[in-house]
């Protein structure tokens, strides 16, 4: 195994050579034109390009080429899709040949999908390792959550779900419902019922209104009661959705005990315990899954995003084998384990062990980490820093004392840093957090450019704001 750990200079080649280098305006004459089509001819829900103005060619690993040759460092790596990088060349190959084979089968057994089984089976936590049953269905995040619904309603008395302030599961019927987000919900009730939500420690900005030193897990203990307290309202659920790590809103990090407490909950009250890794497993967090940094085994675990391996669209669950009592059929989709996904899916986690890209990932983090957290030594409007891994948020405030959200100076920055050739993501309840979750391959000399550019912009504007 030591012989298959690649060299900084290795990792160097997996990308674009001089990121970043913007020899245009942004956007560029060719990607206007091509935006300019996409809004003629998409669908009005498009949103990511009214943010990040360009139209793009290539991607090499953390690093993007768009229509008109400019070269971008990039902190997103597709929303945590391309963990192991754009174009990873030992993944491509092997997608490159299981597609001269046969691409379509339904759930009919190829190797590439006893691959990817195998291979998850190997890497999930604690007494789930060898333990496990897989499911495909849908090829998005969002399907994975549809089938844990179902699989806690199938396996335990009761239909509510318990999910959390701040969550973000999908749009779909089921994982809209458990999403937190009003604004993504508000035209569309009724969605799904028995979907119940409750505190999420966002420490921040507790919503008891306590500090971080002089908390009782005030959050935690309201879950308790309303599982304790006969007049709490709360029916018998048959399943509790978390992040262990929320994503979309913001980065956010409970406290340890705070998950333990919650999996201990589930255990007491025969629910379901299932944790959203979408978005923080397959090591974005420096450890396989974002469930191990609190020491807990769910009963199932949702995956999709980065399970693609470099973008293929796939998506499912990980469960205990004891809650495998589904019948065939029971759950299903014409794409349920699509072949050049599963291939590619297999390659990317034998990549990732071979090049010790979990560790890699707590390495890099821990240094852009202090870094970020200097910066917000440095300056005004920068509240808090948190995150594990690479997967890290800051979140900007007018001001430190009031916390007030401060979403145009951020829509300021990924702006002025995308015209530096920095792609910094956006997210957080009032989306002014930026979110650094680029490709854990990403070279130690782009992660250090990028932090650079980044820490140059946010100074600049904080002088004027």
């Amino acid at each position: 195994m030591e012989g298959n750990i690649i060299t900084e200079a290795e990792f160097k080649e997996l990308h674009f050579q001089g990121a970043p280098k913007v020899i245009t305006e942004i956007p560029g004459p060719k990607s206007r034109a091509i935006l300019e089509k996409q809004k003629l001819l998409d669908s009005s829900v498009v949103s990511y390009p009214l943010t990040y103005r360009f139209a793009l060619e290539v991607g090499k690993g953390a690093t993007l080429m768009d229509v008109d040759g400019n070269i971008f460092i990039d902190f997103s790596a597709g929303v945590s899709v391309c963990n192991v990088g754009y174009s990873n060349p030992d993944v491509l190959e092997v997608v490159k040949n299981q597609a001269d084979k046969i691409i379509h089968t339904l759930d009919i057994p190829t190797q590439a999908r006893i691959d990817i089984l195998e291979a998850l089976s190997k890497i999930a936590p604690g007494n789930m390792k060898g333990n496990s049953r897989v499911v495909f269905g849908g090829p998005t995040g969002s399907d994975a959550v549809e089938a844990a619904i179902k699989l806690a309603k199938i396996n335990k008395k009761g239909y509510r779900i318990i999910t959390f302030e701040g969550g973000y599961h999908g749009q779909t019927s089921g994982s809209l419902a458990a999403t937190a987000k009003k604004s993504y919900k508000e035209n569309y009730i009724p969605l799904i019922p028995g979907i119940v939500h409750v505190p999420y420690p966002y420490c921040y900005r507790c919503p008891f209104g306590k500090e971080a030193d002089a908390c009782d897990m005030e959050c935690l203990r309201y879950i308790d009661h309303l599982f304790e307290d006969p007049y709490s309202g709360l029916v018998q659920p048959a399943g509790m959705i978390v992040e262990p790590i929320q994503g979309e809103s913001g980065i956010i990090i409970p406290p340890k005990k705070f998950i333990q407490g919650l999996a201990k909950l589930c255990q007491e009250n025969d629910v379901l315990f299932v944790c959203d890794e979408i978005q923080a497993g397959l090591g974005r967090t420096g450890k396989w899954w974002g469930c191990e940094h609190f020491d807990v085994t769910p009963d199932a675990i949702t995956i999709a995003k980065s399970i693609g391996g470099i973008g293929f669209p796939l998506a499912g669950m990980i469960y205990k084998k004891e809650f495998d009592v589904w019948g065939p059929g029971d759950h299903a989709g014409t794409f349920r384990g699509n072949v050049l996904g599963c291939a590619a899916g297999a390659a990317a986690i034998k990549f990732t062990e071979e090049k010790r890209l979990v560790k890699r990932s707590a390495e890099l983090g821990d240094y852009a980490f202090k870094t970020l957290k200097d910066l917000q030594d440095e300056v005004n409007h920068i509240g808090d820093v948190r995150g594990k891994g690479l997967f890290l948020g800051v979140e900007f405030v007018e001001d430190k004392d009031t916390k007030k959200p401060a979403e145009d100076l951020l829509k300021k920055v990924v702006a002025k840093c995308l015209e530096r050739g920095v792609v910094v993501w956006k997210g957080g309840h009032w989306i002014n957090v930026a979110r650094f979750i680029p490709a854990l391959t990403i070279t130690k000399e782009l992660l250090f450019k990028g932090l650079e550019i980044f820490s140059e912009v946010v100074k600049e504007l904080d002088k004027t704001s």
